[in-house]
């Protein structure tokens, strides 16, 4: 398996935090694999992606700027009163429609978003499927 290290040139202090990534669609052709290890400085799901995101060009791939970039156009409306709990990441702390963030198989806002806490070890997916619609 391949390691990227995303080391801070500033600083030049070693990375903390090693997670073995796992890349689907979209984002497997452009990072050029679809399982890696990459070590990061940090320990939260923001600093990882910042780091991967400076070492791979995907973050149009993936992360929603805006509100607008992170809804799918042409669903039913949503009610005004939903079933259950309902959670969702910030504007800007959210994926683009049908991309995905996983943390060990869950969904990244069943956590606590980019501000999850990693460990070594731990699996973050990054999931864009091809689509024709997309």
């Amino acid at each position: 398996m391949e390691t990227t290290t995303a080391a801070d040139p500033a600083t030049g202090l070693e990375p903390e935090t090693t997670v073995d990534v796992r890349c689907t669609g979209h984002v497997r052709d452009a990072v050029g694999t679809h399982e890696l290890e990459f070590a990061f400085e940090g320990s939260t799901l923001r600093d990882f992606l910042e780091g991967f995101f400076e070492a791979y060009d995907v973050e149009d791939l993936l992360i929603a700027e805006t509100e607008a970039e992170a809804t799918a156009h042409g669903w039913a409306p949503v009610p005004d009163d939903l079933p259950g709990t309902w959670r969702k990441n910030p504007e800007g702390e959210q994926t683009r429609p049908f991309a995905r963030v996983t943390i060990n198989g869950r969904f990244n806002e069943h956590h606590d978003g980019f501000a999850t806490e990693l460990a070594d070890g731990d699996r973050v997916g990054l999931i864009k499927p091809f689509m024709f619609c997309v």
